[in-house]
C-alpha cells in the first residue's frame, strides 16, 4: 500500500485495529498509523469490508447526562458507551476478528453486501458549535487528507448551530475530492431514549459506507443535501435543515434513494487535495430599514476584504440611499468584492428592478441563489487563492464552482431524457420502476460505448440523464471496462465527464485494479493522476506482488510501482515480493525489487529471510545479491 504522511496530532485515535491499551489510557496516535496491514484472521464471510473514519469534533449527539440531568460533553465516553449498543456495534463479530479493543462494526442485515467498520477520532478538546472557528475547518480538512487513502467515507460529527458553515467551507477546501463526507449531528443526544441521534448517524454511516457520492454533504432527517446548499431552518424539529435551492441527493426512507443526476462531480484529471489556507477578512451585511451611512461604511473598512450583502426579495436596496450606493461603489473601487444575495431563505437574486441594477452599476456582483454560509466560505476561499488576479476571483464568485449556485438554466433541465421517453412506450409510470429501468438501461449502453470507443455516444448518454459512473448488477462501471479495454482516450474523457475512480465491483475490484490486471501503464498513471490509489487488506495486495515476483512479471511489477505500491508489504504468510523472487530464482525481480529498497533483513512466519531462501533454493546468483 502507498504510505500516507505521519505526524503526531493532539486528538486521541480510539478503536486503532489490535489495540493493546486501554481505552481509558490510549496514547495519543497520528492517522498516519492507519494502514491496512496483515494481522488478524482471514474473513470467511461472503462479503466485503467498507471503513469510514469518523471525526468526532464535538457537539449535542456524543453528549452524556451528569448527575443533574445536564448535557455535556465527556472525553472518552462516546466510544466506550457505544460499545453496548448492539445496533451500533456487533461485538461478538468485532471481538472475534480484531478483538476486544478494535474498530466499531455496524451489525449485517439480510440485505447488506458490506461490512461497515468505522473508527472514531475523538477531538480535544469537544468543541461546541458556536465555538467553531475557521482553524477548525482546517483542522477538519487536513485530516481527512491525512486519512483519505485509508477510507471509503468521512462522517463528521458536530454541532448543528454553524454545521452549515462547516459543511460550506469543506465542499470548497476539499478540491478534486472523490469519496463522500458526511456532516450530522442531533437536536437530542444519541445516548437518550428518544433521539434523532441514532437515526441519523447510522444512515450517514451506512451511506458513507455504499454510495458513490463525491460530495461534502450534511445528513438530517431522512434527507443527505449538498451542504453548501443548506441552512439550519428550526431549533426543534428534527428536520432541523433544509436546501431550500436544490433538490436532496437521497433520501432514505424503507430504501434509501440516491438522486444520481443531482450529484456534483469533480470533472479535472486531478488528485484530490486540500486547500488549507482560507481569508478572515470577510463578513456579513444585512440591509434593515433606516439603515445608517456609518454601519455600512465601518463594514466596508481594512483589513476587509470582501462583504456579502443581504438584500431585500430579490435583490434590492432602499433606490433613495445615495450615501449606501457612495459607500459600496467606493469600496468596490478599492478592490472589496462585494457579493449580493438575497435574505429570503428561497430564491435568488436578479437585476430584474431598477435597485438590482443600480447595484450592479456601482460594482455589486450577483451571488445568484447562495445561502448566506455558502457565499461567505466561498468568498474566503476565492481571496485566498494567491494565484488567481483580482477579475479571475470576481469571476470565481459567479461560477459554480461545487454546485453551491445555479446560474441561468435550472438544474435538472435535461434537453432529452432517455429514460422517460422509454417508460413512456412500455406505459411505465411509477418513479420506482423508472429507476428500475435507468438502472438496467444506461449501464448496458455506457459499457456498449467504451467498448465501441465511442466518444459521442457517451456524451450523449450524459445529456440523455445517465450518471456516468452507474454501476451494472456486478457494481462495475463504464471506467472499470475502459481500463480493461486499455484505450487511454476513453478512460481520459470518462474522467473529465465526472467518472469516479474509487469506485468497487462486487469482487473488490477498481479501476485501478484493472488497470494494473492487464499491465496498462499509461492508464494506471492516468489513473493515479485522478486520485486513484490502491484500496484492499495489505496482505491481499502482497500475495498478489508476491505471486508477479514468484514468477519475474516484470511488468506486473512495474505496474504495482506505477501504482505506489509496497514493495516490503507481506503476505499472510510473512513473506514479501523479495522472498517469493529469491525462493525461484527470478535475478530481475530481484535486482528491481532492491533498487526499490526493499527491505533484505524481514523473516516470514518460519523465520526465514530471502537471503535464506535462495540458499535452501540452491540460486547462487540469487544469494550473491542478497549476500
Amino acid at each position: 500500500m502507498s504510505h500516507c504522511p505521519r505526524g503526531s496530532m493532539s486528538e486521541s485515535l480510539i478503536d486503532m485495529s489490535h489495540a493493546k491499551d486501554h481505552v481509558d489510557n490510549q496514547k495519543t496516535r497520528g492517522i498516519g498509523d492507519l494502514r491496512n496491514n496483515s494481522s488478524g484472521r482471514l474473513d470467511t464471510e461472503n462479503v466485503t469490508d467498507s471503513h469510514v473514519l469518523v471525526l468526532y469534533t464535538g457537539g449535542t449527539i456524543g453528549m452524556i447526562r451528569n448527575r443533574d440531568g445536564v448535557l455535556v460533553p465527556k472525553a472518552n465516553a462516546f466510544v466506550k458507551t457505544l460499545r453496548n449498543y448492539p445496533h451500533l456495534h456487533d461485538k461478538q463479530y468485532a471481538e472475534e476478528r480484531f478483538g476486544s479493543m478494535g474498530p466499531l462494526v455496524l451489525p449485517l442485515s439480510a440485505k447488506d453486501n458490506k461490512r461497515v467498520i468505522y473508527k472514531i477520532l475523538e477531538y480535544s478538546p469537544l468543541r461546541d458549535s458556536s465555538d467553531m472557528t475557521i482553524d477548525d475547518w482546517i483542522r477538519i480538512a487536513k485530516d481527512i487528507k491525512q486519512s483519505y487513502e485509508h477510507f471509503d467515507g468521512f462522517v463528521v460529527l458536530h454541532g448543528t448551530d454553524t454545521l452549515s458553515y462547516t459543511a460550506s467551507a469543506l465542499s470548497f477546501m476539499l478540491e478534486s475530492l472523490g469519496k463522500i463526507v458526511i456532516l450530522t449531528g442531533s437536536q437530542i443526544s444519541i445516548f437518550d431514549s428518544r433521539s434523532d441521534g441514532l437515526d441519523n448517524f447510522l444512515s450517514s454511516l451506512i451511506i458513507a459506507a455504499n454510495y458513490n457520492i463525491p460530495e461534502v454533504c450534511v445528513y438530517f432527517g431522512t434527507k443527505l443535501m449538498r451542504g453548501n446548499r443548506t441552512c439550519k431552518i428550526s431549533t426543534i424539529s428534527f428536520d432541523a435543515f433544509d436546501s431550500p435551492n436544490f433538490p436532496t441527493l437521497a433520501k432514505t426512507n424503507i430504501k434509501i434513494e440516491v438522486d444520481y443526476r443531482a450529484i456534483f462531480r469533480s470533472c479535472t484529471l486531478e488528485k484530490f487535495h486540500v486547500h488549507a489556507n482560507l481569508n478572515r477578512n470577510v463578513g456579513l451585511l444585512r440591509i434593515f430599514p433606516s439603515i445608517t451611512t456609518h454601519l455600512v461604511r465601518a463594514c466596508l473598512q481594512p483589513p476587509i476584504e470582501g462583504v456579502v450583502l443581504q438584500t431585500y426579495g430579490i435583490g434590492n436596496v432602499p433606490t433613495n440611499r445615495h450615501d449606501i450606493m457612495q459607500e459600496l461603489h467606493a469600496a468596490t473601487k478599492r478592490g472589496i468584492i462585494i457579493v449580493n444575495i438575497t435574505q429570503c431563505s428561497a430564491g435568488y437574486v436578479s437585476n430584474a428592478y431598477e435597485s438590482g441594477k443600480l447595484l450592479q452599476e456601482v460594482g455589486v456582483i450577483s451571488g445568484f441563489d447562495m445561502t448566506p454560509e455558502a457565499a461567505l466560505t466561498k468568498l474566503s476561499y476565492v481571496l485566498s487563492k494567491e494565484e488567481w488576479d483580482a477579475q479571475t476571483k470576481i469571476e470565481m464568485m459567479q461560477i459554480n464552482l461545487r454546485g453551491e449556485l445555479t446560474a441561468g438554466r435550472p438544474p435538472y433541465l435535461e434537453d432529452l431524457d432517455l429514460v422517460e421517453a422509454v417508460a413512456r412506450s412500455l406505459r411505465i409510470s411509477s418513479s420506482t420502476e423508472r429507476q428500475e429501468l435507468g438502472s438496467i438501461l444506461f449501464p448496458a449502453m455506457l459499457n456498449t460505448a467504451v467498448k465501441n470507443r465511442d466518444v459521442m455516444k457517451l456524451e450523449a448518454l450524459k445529456r440523455y440523464g445517465a450518471n456516468i459512473s452507474q454501476q451494472n448488477a456486478d457494481g462495475r462501471t463504464a471506467l472499470h471496462i475502459a481500463c480493461c479495454e486499455g484505450d487511454v482516450n476513453i478512460v481520459c474523457n470518462l474522467l473529465r465527464m465526472g467518472a469516479n475512480v474509487h469506485i468497487k465491483d462486487r469482487f473488490n475490484r477498481t479501476p485501478l485494479s484493472d488497470a494494473i490486471e492487464f499491465d496498462h501503464h499509461e492508464i494506471i498513471k492516468i489513473l493515479i493522476q485522478s486520485g486513484a490509489h490502491l484500496h484492499g487488506r495489505g496482505y491481499i495486495i502482497g500475495e498478489k506482488i508476491c505471486a508477479a515476483a514468484a514468477v519475474g512479471n516484470m511488468k506486473r511489477l512495474k505496474s504495482y510501482e506505477l501504482a505506489n505500491a509496497d514493495f516490503s508489504q507481506k503476505d499472510f504468510s510473512g513473506r514479501t515480493p523479495l522472498h517469493f523472487a529469491a525462493l525461484h530464482g527470478k535475478i530481475q525481480a530481484i535486482k528491481f525489487l532492491l533498487e526499490h529498497n526493499v527491505d533484505t533483513k524481514t523473516l516470514d512466519k518460519t523465520h526465514q529471510s530471502p537471503y535464506d531462501l535462495a540458499k535452501v533454493s540452491g540460486y547462487t546468483e540469487a544469494v550473491t545479491l542478497l549476500s
